[in-house]
C-alpha cells in the first residue's frame, strides 16, 4: 500500500463505538493465533517477494492449508502466469455456493527485501482470523470470499498483473454478482502518543487529532449502499477508535490497494487501515517487524470487522 495522500483532507466521521448489547456475546479473535501467523509470514527463508516465487508459493500453501482448517466450505487457488512464473491467489469460501457474494481480501506479498509484518502480514492474519471465526458462524445466507492476492506491491502496482485485478476481473466475466468489497491493509500499528499520527497538512491533526489510535474506514464518494453499510457496522461493532473519511476517487491515495481494482470493474469497495506511513514509520522498511505491533488492538480490528460482514436484519 502507498500513501493516502489527500485522504485526510476530506470531511469524514469520527466514532468510538460502543461494546454490544448485553446478551450478545461477541466471538473473540486468538491474539496468540493472530501472532502465529505473523511470525511464520515475517520468517520465510526470502523475502515473500515477487522475486522469489518460490517463497510465495510456500505462503499460499499455508494460507490454504489454514483456510480448510478454518472451515471453509470450499479452498481454490487462481493462478495466473506473468512471465516465466506463475503466481497465485488462495480463496476460502464461506455460505452458499451460489448468489450474490461479498469478498474481503488482502495481499501477502511485500514491497522489496523487508519482513513486511504490518505490511501487509497484519492484513493477511485478519483474514484468516476472519476466516476461523466465520467458521464457527451458523449457516449463512450470502456467500463470503476470502481472498488473499499476490502481486499487489511494485512493480505490479496499477497493472492487470495484480492478484486483485485479476480476481475482480474473472468476477466481472463470470458474471457473478458481488455485494462489496473490503480491503484489509495494514491493521496492527498503533501509537497512543500525541504527535505520533501524521497527516499530508499540519493543521488537520487538530480536527483528526494526534494521536495514531484508530483503525480507518476509507472510500470514494457515490460509492453506494455497501460502503454507507458497512462502515456504520464496523463502527458499530467496534471496540476501539474508528474514523471514516471519503473522498473523489480521483485523488491520489484513494484507491492504493486492493480495492482499486474492484472500483475499475463498477463494484462497491472499502479500505481498512491503520493509515500506513502516515503512522508507521517502518513502512517498507527492514524495521517492519512483529515486535512493533499491537496484538490486541489488532484483534479488536477483527471482531469488529467480522460484526461488520455478519449479514443484519436488512440482509435475511
Amino acid at each position: 500500500m502507498r500513501a493516502l495522500l489527500f485522504l485526510f483532507l476530506l470531511t469524514g466521521s469520527v466514532a468510538v463505538a460502543q461494546v454490544p448489547a448485553a446478551g450478545r456475546p461477541r466471538p473473540l479473535a486468538d491474539t496468540a493465533r493472530l501472532r502465529r501467523h505473523l511470525q511464520y509470514l515475517t520468517t520465510t527463508a526470502q523475502p515473500r517477494n515477487y522475486q522469489h516465487p518460490a517463497v510465495l508459493d510456500s505462503v499460499a500453501g499455508y494460507l490454504r492449508r489454514q483456510l480448510q482448517a478454518a472451515g471453509a466450505r470450499e479452498v481454490a487457488e487462481q493462478p495466473y502466469a506473468v512471465g516465466e512464473h506463475t503466481y497465485r491467489n488462495v480463496i476460502g469460501s464461506f455460505g452458499p455456493a451460489v448468489g450474490p457474494r461479498l469478498v474481503v481480501g488482502a495481499h501477502y506479498d511485500v514491497c522489496g527485501e523487508q519482513p513486511g509484518a504490518d505490511d501487509n502480514g497484519t492484513g493477511v492474519a485478519a483474514l484468516l482470523e476472519l476466516a476461523r471465526l466465520l467458521g464457527q458462524q451458523p449457516a449463512l445466507p450470502y456467500r463470503i470470499d476470502l481472498v488473499a492476492y499476490t502481486l499487489e506491491e511494485p512493480p505490479f502496482f496499477r497493472t492487470p498483473n495484480m492478484g486483485s485485478y485479476v480476481h475482480a476481473a474473472a468476477l466481472r466475466a463470470a458474471g457473478v454478482p458481488v455485494r462489496g468489497m473490503v480491503a484489509l491493509e495494514m491493521l496492527g500499528y498503533f501509537d497512543d502518543r500525541r504527535g505520533s499520527q501524521r497527516y499530508p497538512f499540519g493543521p488537520l491533526k487538530f480536527i483528526y487529532g494526534s494521536r495514531g489510535n484508530y483503525v480507518t474506514v476509507a472510500q470514494k464518494f457515490g460509492n453506494g449502499r455497501f460502503g454507507r453499510q458497512f462502515a456504520r457496522r464496523y463502527r458499530r461493532g467496534a471496540r476501539l477508535p474508528v474514523k471514516q473519511f471519503k473522498a473523489p476517487a480521483w485523488l491520489p491515495g484513494i484507491d492504493f490497494s486492493d480495492h482499486l481494482n474492484y472500483w475499475h470493474f463498477g463494484y462497491s469497495a472499502v479500505l481498512l487501515t491503520d493509515t500506513a506511513f502516515y503512522r508507521n514509520p517502518s513502512y517498507h522498511q527492514p524495521t517492519d517487524g512483529l515486535a512493533r505491533l499491537d496484538m490486541r488492538r489488532l484483534g479488536l480490528a477483527v471482531e469488529a470487522l467480522l460484526a461488520a460482514v455478519l449479514p443484519g436484519p436488512t440482509d435475511l
